[in-house]
């Protein structure tokens, strides 16, 4: 669970990737229903 570890957050921060262990913060269900519909 190290820098190199792409499961981790500390490895999405390292890449600055995001996925299950680091969403992006103001992400939800609502909202992503919205933007689908526009």
């Amino acid at each position: 669970m190290g820098k190199g570890d792409m499961k981790s957050k500390r490895g999405k921060i390292n890449r600055g990737t995001y996925g299950a262990s680091r969403p992006h913060k103001n992400q939800n269900i609502a909202s992503k229903k919205e933007k689908a519909n526009n």
